[in-house]
């Protein structure tokens, strides 16, 4: 997919919050939403670790909040992988992740969602490399930047 014509001045700073607990598709999502930012000539990439899917929401909300930072955050891409297990963790992992972005996109942040909710590694593997989801949830939040650009314009 390619990547829309990005046009905001000044150019936005975006953090990419990635989920490390699965680290293979943490990296092949965030080399695919690093691809599409480069693709939009976004060259202000910041990029914060966190343990699991279920900690993104919280990373956001504190680099949101974090007050020695040189550069204000315009947009977020949230990159992770829930694989489905035997318990109900997944559910719980799944929902309250989106449910935190949600909360957070309620407040007007760009938050393009690459969380990725498979029941197997196989699947996850397809859809991180094959279908590009890091690259869809780049293009996301640099299209809501834009629409929240455009209503404030």
């Amino acid at each position: 997919m390619n990547t829309p014509a990005f046009h905001i001045s000044p150019p936005p700073n975006i953090i990419i919050v990635e989920s490390t607990f699965y680290a293979k598709i943490a990296e092949i999502l965030s080399q695919g939403a690093t691809d599409a930012l480069h693709q939009a000539s976004i060259t202000s990439i910041e990029r914060l670790q966190v343990p699991g899917a279920f900690e993104i929401p919280a990373a956001i909300a504190m680099r949101l909040n974090a007050s020695n930072r040189a550069r204000t955050a315009d947009g977020f891409i949230a990159l992770g992988c829930v694989i489905r297990g035997e318990t109900s963790h997944y559910d719980i992992v799944a929902n309250e992740s989106a449910r935190g972005l949600m909360n957070l996109s309620l407040q007007g942040i760009a938050i393009g969602n690459g969380i990725l909710t498979v029941d197997t590694k196989t699947q996850a593997f397809t859809r991180a490399k094959e279908r590009d989801k890091g690259g869809d949830a780049a293009r996301a939040c640099l299209q809501m930047l834009q629409l929240k650009t455009h209503l404030h314009a």
